[in-house]
């Protein structure tokens, strides 16, 4: 099922080299049938939901989504891609990358800033550390209020920092990783500290442990989503998410219970996450011109490290 679509003799040239532009969203519209004028031709196929290959300054673009094709190359070579309404060089894409909380391919971002990553990763690792060998009850220790300071600080408003800085490079997901974290530290240190009363609020210890359970369920639940969207990036990404989920869900679990052995093995699974967390932020920091060591990136199987070409 197909119609042509032919231009008048009175339009301008301009006019015949273009698509037909839909009137509020002003983009190119392509419907059943095909449109064809000279050398350029849109032809959107019912039966596989692909649109042509259509001319643009005498080099073709090859649409690689189906249905909709958002993602075109163009140039000579295909040397250039468009996402959405950028066109990116190919070689300027930035790969996942755990140490830029990256976790799929995306075009490079338009401000110039410093990677801001690393510090809130470490602010992040160094916290969950000194939490977590409380949990495992390390060395007899019982009373978490030094950890305190760490995560009001340096987990809580140097992280926050971080994630606002990687919302203005462009990076939704880092932006939302690091300022959900940096909160999640905050909002600790305010049930610890006396002067928010949270835990004077609780009269009967059995209620403020469930209470607890449920905020870090809460936590298990978002940490959660944040894995399933690292599934395409690396090894070391994933894991961080993945080794964090595990932490939050074995702590609940021991808040509810009120089993010490699950919450000290919710401890043991935090100081996993820690070195995985500064490790990721010794990627971000370490280079050939810094160190002698750097981090090796291990995609995960069916990552692809670029668009494949067309």
């Amino acid at each position: 099922m197909s119609q042509q679509y032919n231009h008048s003799s009175d339009l301008s040239d301009t006019e015949k080299q273009s698509p037909p532009i839909h009137k509020e969203s002003q983009t190119p519209t392509y419907n059943s049938g095909s449109y064809s004028q000279n050398s350029n031709s849109y032809q959107h196929d019912l039966g596989t939901g692909t649109i042509q290959p259509k001319h643009y300054e005498d080099h073709e673009v090859h649409p690689i989504n189906t249905e909709v094709s958002r993602i075109q190359t163009s140039g000579n070579n295909n040397e250039y891609i468009m996402i959405g309404r950028t066109k990116v060089l190919k070689s300027e894409l930035v790969d996942a990358f755990g140490g830029t909380l990256n976790p799929g391919i995306s075009a490079p971002s338009t401000h110039k800033f410093a990677n801001p990553a690393p510090l809130g990763l470490c602010g992040f690792a160094l916290t969950t550390f000194m939490l977590s060998m409380y949990n495992s009850q390390a060395m007899g220790i019982k009373v978490p209020n030094v950890v305190v300071g760490s995560a009001f600080f340096y987990g809580g408003v140097c992280q926050l920092l971080a994630g606002m800085w990687e919302i203005a490079l462009e990076n939704t997901f880092g932006g939302t990783a690091l300022s959900s974290y940096g909160g999640f530290w905050l909002s600790y240190a305010a049930i610890n500290i006396k002067w928010f009363g949270v835990k004077d609020a609780f009269e009967d210890e059995t209620e403020l442990a469930n209470a607890i359970g449920f905020f870090l369920l809460g936590w298990a639940i978002f940490t959660f989503g944040l894995v399933l969207c690292t599934l395409k990036s690396t090894l070391a990404f994933f894991s961080l998410f993945f080794f964090l989920d595990i932490t939050f869900i074995l702590l609940s679990i021991g808040e509810f219970t009120g089993s010490v052995g699950v919450t000290r093995a919710g401890g043991v699974f935090g100081v996993i996450t820690s070195f995985i967390a500064w490790y990721n932020a010794f990627a971000g920091i370490a280079n050939r011109e810094n160190s002698y060591f750097t981090a090796k990136v291990i995609p995960l199987p069916h990552a692809k490290s670029r668009i494949e070409k067309s």
